[in-house]
């Protein structure tokens, strides 16, 4: 069933977006090589057919936390990247995780008539 969005600023799009958000836990002392790890995975996820976005980021905050943020046009695109995208090699090094998917329904644009 699609979901009908009264009109307004919102844009619905004909799959549903997917959002991955959320943030990992690793030593302080090995945050910088997490991080240089993960180059690549942001490179070949930015290249790849669907995404919209993709960030893996210190915390400003945080010595410990590493935010992590993914938008893909459809669960397709996103299951399409974990298959066929490269393998993490510092998986171990995480000490939590708190990362979900989210369905997106509708965007609509933060600041005015920009584009979301």
């Amino acid at each position: 069933m699609t979901s009908r969005v009264p009109p307004g600023p919102f844009t619905m799009t004909n799959a549903p977006m997917v959002i991955v958000a959320g943030h990992v836990t690793v030593d302080p002392e090995q945050r910088e090589s997490y991080l240089a790890a993960s180059v690549v995975i942001v490179e070949q996820a930015r290249a790849a057919a669907g995404c919209l976005d993709v960030a893996i980021t210190a915390d400003l905050v945080d010595p410990a936390r590493v935010n992590v943020f993914e938008r893909w046009e459809s669960p397709a695109a996103l299951e399409s990247f974990r298959k066929n995208g490269p393998a993490f090699e510092h998986a171990a090094a995480m000490l939590s995780v708190s990362v979900a998917e989210y369905d997106v329904a509708a965007v609509r644009p933060l600041f005015g008539d920009g584009t979301a």
